[in-house]
């Protein structure tokens, strides 16, 4: 979620995420298991509409992981971890030149633990848990004009899903516990290409394959459990691939248009992408099987000139044609096309003090799609093109010597046919205690907002002492929209968008060698769903570390949640305990309780 849009979920086919997601150049929107963070050289955080550079799946914003470069001499690290809930973590990384004009850089995790859930029908604690491995390798060369990248990367991830229990709690009674697995292979081929004293070209293509395999316990409990209990597990099964390629013309800094004034880039960008997704559900006579491909096409170009000293405008479009092809197991056959629209224009202020002060338009988009999942009425089958107009006024400095860092930022998104991801429980059986299905799908609502205020400051108030604190307030509405049962909802705040979130603490050096760490991290209430009026309790976690470093390795002990606070971070609302008859009541999911570990990292 970025300013409060983005998905929760994967139940449905197809998705179109909201937010994007790029791993050295490879789009890994909707599938963010792939995001392991071992090696990381930085996490860009881009917010709000993308609609110039990026385009569809970047309404909100996107995230854009970079890992390090190849060394420009030998160097190779190790690092462990290990906690509590049978935490344990290796890694290791080796980087270095090859010749002259070359390098390498190859670094391998794997992590696991144990979850945070007991079993009491299994007697087993690990049927939440977390195993996941992560290899990656990057390889950079130079041959006359032109620059090379090649990234490459495999995730596999074999992670437990036992996480809803009918008390609420930690302790669940599932006889058939389920799973989270993705398997992932991805790899990018860049190059820069000076191809003249004024002009650069940028090209590349690259691909993902994943096997991603989702399945869980519907009934939560084990056959027997109670007279009128029922048993079923549901299980979605995707083989998705995705290949991009992308080639842009830039001006050289001082070389652009209007002697040289006017910077300017120009691009074209092609996705393709096919998912082939089979569900395995007890209460179905057949498997269900649906084949989903996706092409999207787009140009895009941008300018950026000076109006007075410091005073500089920006000014870019973007054109897509994205067209689908849906088939599935039910005769349903689906081929819907959009021509969709994004850019931005944007005034920045260099001020004589060394800080930026901006303002700006974007308009971003999400296509249009249609829903798959369950037996709906044809009036929902279909949703369309949501459109966001971010208006954006911000500031950012760096002020006394260097010493304080400061961002601000005061933003108004417009939204025009959101598209809202909600829910119905419809009967499996005639038996009205019977089972239910669960059917998530997505509608329109005619408009509504998201504004708010991001503030971000980072001071270093002595040579020991470095004091941080990021904080947002956020103000969300929809208007009203017609949900699973054909009722018209009343329009509320939006689902995922707590009013205040905030993050703050220091670092304070003890020693030359020992430093401490405090962190504060908080979010009010907010609602899991836009289906339901379920919601979440304001809190706040405490973390903490304690790390001593020489100039060769480091060790450090963390804990997080220090406090121990029972906090949710998904809630459902419909019948799932037969002890009530299945009456409709909350479920909820809990965050991680309190836990210790060590790391421990050395240059070999």
């Amino acid at each position: 979620q970025i300013r409060g849009i983005g998905e929760r979920g994967q139940f449905d086919e197809p998705l179109n995420a909201s937010v994007g997601l790029i791993i050295d150049g490879v789009d890994l929107s909707g599938i963010g298991a792939a995001a392991t963070l071992f090696d990381v050289q930085q996490v860009e955080i881009l917010r709000g509409p993308q609609g110039t550079l990026y385009g569809a799946n970047a309404l909100a914003g996107l995230i854009n992981i970079v890992t390090p470069s190849p060394s420009d001499e030998f160097t190779s690290s190790v690092r462990l971890d290990a906690g509590d809930y049978g935490a344990f973590g290796a890694g290791a990384v080796v980087s270095g030149p090859l010749g002259d004009s070359a390098g390498y850089r190859i670094s391998a995790q794997r992590y696991r633990d144990d979850g945070f859930i007991d079993n009491d029908f299994s007697g087993r604690e690990n049927t939440d848990n977390q195993d996941e491995r992560t290899v990656r390798a990057k390889l950079v060369w130079h041959a006359g004009v032109t620059d090379w990248k090649l990234s490459l990367g495999y995730i596999d991830v074999d992670n437990g899903y036992d996480a809803f229990s009918l008390d609420n709690n930690r302790t669940t009674l599932s006889d058939e516990p389920g799973f989270d697995r993705q398997e992932t292979a991805f790899g990018a081929l860049s190059m820069n290409w000076d191809v003249s004293a004024a002009l650069t070209f940028e090209g590349s293509v690259a691909h993902a394959d994943s096997d991603i395999d989702y399945g869980y316990d519907e009934d939560w409990t084990f056959t027997g459990f109670d007279p009128i209990g029922y048993t079923s597990t549901d299980r979605y099964i995707r083989d998705r691939q995705t290949t991009t390629l992308e080639g842009r013309v830039l001006s050289k800094p001082g070389a652009g248009l209007f002697n040289g004034n006017w910077d300017w880039v120009a691009g074209v960008y092609a996705l393709d992408q096919e998912v082939d997704l089979q569900r395995r559900y007890t209460f179905l006579a057949a498997p269900f099987a649906s084949e989903f491909e996706i092409e999207r096409r787009a140009l895009y170009a941008e300018v950026s000139a000076p109006l007075a000293a410091g005073l500089r405008l920006t000014i870019g479009a973007r054109w897509e044609r994205h067209e689908a092809e849906y088939a599935d197991s039910t005769a349903v056959d689906l081929d819907p096309d959009n021509n969709l629209f994004g850019g931005r224009v944007l005034l920045e202020w260099e001020m004589d003090r060394g800080g930026l002060l901006y303002a700006g338009v974007t308009r971003g988009y999400n296509a249009g799609g249609f829903n798959t999942d369950g037996t709906l009425p044809a009036d929902l089958i279909e949703y369309d093109d949501e459109t966001l107009l971010n208006t954006e006024l911000g500031y950012k400095a760096r002020l006394w010597d260097g010493r304080l860092n400061l961002r601000a930022a005061l933003f108004y998104m417009q939204r025009d046919d959101i598209q809202i991801a909600t829910s119905v429980t419809r009967a499996t059986t005639a038996d009205p205690n019977g089972p239910v299905e669960f059917i998530q799908f997505r509608g329109n609502a005619t408009e509504g907002f998201n504004r708010g205020l991001e503030l971000e400051t980072d001071l270093q108030v002595t040579d020991q002492l470095r004091l941080f604190a990021n904080a947002g307030w956020l103000d969300t509405e929809y208007d009203s929209f017609v949900n699973g049962e054909g009722l018209v909802q009343p329009s509320r705040e939006q689902a995922q968008a707590p009013s205040y979130q905030f993050f703050a603490g220091g670092d304070y050096a003890l020693t030359e060698r020992l430093s401490l760490r405090l962190e504060l991290e908080g979010r009010d209430e907010y609602f899991f769903s836009d289906s339901h009026g379920l919601q979440s309790d304001a809190y706040e976690l405490v973390n903490a570390s304690l790390t001593y470093r020489t100039d060769h390795w480091q060790v450090r002990l963390w804990g997080r949640n220090l406090g121990d606070e029972d906090y949710f971070v998904r809630g459902f609302f419909f019948g799932n305990d037969p002890r009530d008859f299945y009456t409709d009541r909350g479920f909820t999911q809990l965050g991680e309780p309190r836990q210790f570990g060590l790391s421990f990292q050395a240059d070999l």
